[in-house]
């Protein structure tokens, strides 16, 4: 009885996803190592009906068609433009041309996905905000993935119920030669205790290296401090968040785990902890388990790729998911980026005493 009960289950579960089938079919522009990695195994997986693969290289064009024989490899981005059976379009491209292929495709009407950083600066992203807005591209959303983690999830559910206090993130790395530290690395810090807190206010800053910054931030209802470094190394790069409230202690590292921490009561203003000894409870609220290799315990699940592509297609297809990163809703992770960036193109030794500086809302 059990057995067949198992059997059945295993036969839906399977059934269902099969199920899964898309109206429209979707393009894809560029094809370097991050959508190698992270974006297309998620639309193979998912069984999205790719017709067009767009590079810059013929010969790359060539190789695509002789590796994936169902789709087209192209140079040519106005050919995608001109299809009208292509209704979205995934853009993982370099980071300067991201602007120029968003905004034309936002004026053929298409939904577009586009990787951070989707613009370099402010004025962009309310250029391609318009752009949207005036020709009614059904979709556009940034690929800041972290927003879909299952742990920033459950962290934002569980922070709506609590009084804040302060947060800590540490977000440590090495050398980054190869591009802009501010919008390749730390937009996705910086846009994490956007979505989770809200708007900031820089309270002060201090940038120790080139690519270093220690900051403290003051949102609605929460006061913050951040360091930003690439001073580090990549072997042991290190992603963490501390949150506390009047009650309690999250702590959130890597994506891959998220904990929650009681904080002692206390007896007439008398820490109960100094009255009597007692072992602390850390409750484990999200963790990725390594042993049973299924979909809920890969990266590519549990650092957001997965949701957020999952969302894009299903709002395409049916109008119906929840998409957390719409042009509009990283307004302020760019207001924060231009603010930093200004202070990046002042000199180190002015950099000790920053006055503080409100972002615009």
């Amino acid at each position: 009885m059990i057995k067949e009960l198992i059997n059945r289950f295993k036969r839906m579960r399977t059934e269902r996803f099969l199920r899964q089938t898309y109206q429209y079919q979707y393009a894809f522009v560029g094809m370097g190592q991050h959508s190698l990695t992270n974006l297309y195994p998620v639309l193979h997986y998912l069984g999205v009906p790719l017709k067009y693969i767009c590079v810059t290289s013929e010969r790359k064009a060539k190789l695509i068609e002789r590796k994936y024989p169902s789709v087209k490899g192209t140079t040519s981005l106005d050919e995608i433009l001109k299809d009208e059976s292509i209704k979205g379009v995934f853009v993982s491209a370099s980071p300067s041309a991201h602007f120029s292929i968003a905004s034309q495709l936002l004026q053929s009407g298409k939904s577009l996905f586009i990787e951070k950083p989707p613009c370099q600066t402010l004025g962009e992203l309310d250029t391609l905000i318009a752009i949207q807005q005036q020709y009614g591209s059904p979709v556009a959303m940034a690929g800041l993935q972290k927003r879909y983690a299952p742990a920033v999830q459950l962290l934002k559910q569980r922070l709506r119920k609590e009084h804040l206090i302060n947060y800590d993130l540490n977000y440590l790395t090495g050398t980054y030669p190869e591009g802009n530290a501010l919008l390749d690395l730390y937009i996705h810090p910086l846009d994490l205790v956007c979505f989770l807190f809200g708007r900031p206010e820089i309270l002060a800053c201090r940038q120790v290296t080139k690519d270093s910054y220690i900051l403290m931030l003051q949102h609605p209802h929460i006061v913050g401090t951040l360091e930003l470094s690439t001073a580090y190394t990549w072997t042991t790069a290190e992603e963490s968040l501390k949150v506390c409230t009047h009650s309690s202690i999250y702590r959130l590292s890597q994506m891959e785990e998220l904990t929650f921490t009681p904080n002692p009561t206390n007896i007439l203003g008398i820490p109960a902890e100094k009255l009597c000894t007692k072992n602390r409870t850390v409750e484990y609220l999200f963790q990725r388990n390594n042993f049973t290799p299924i979909l809920a315990n890969n990266q590519v699940y549990t650092q957001g790729y997965y949701s957020e592509i999952e969302a894009f297609i299903s709002q395409v297809e049916k109008g119906k998911a929840e998409v957390t990163t719409g042009l509009m809703s990283v307004r302020g992770t760019y207001e924060l980026l231009q603010a930093l960036q200004s202070i990046d193109s002042t000199p180190l030794e002015h950099h000790n005493n920053i006055p503080s500086q409100k972002l615009l809302t």
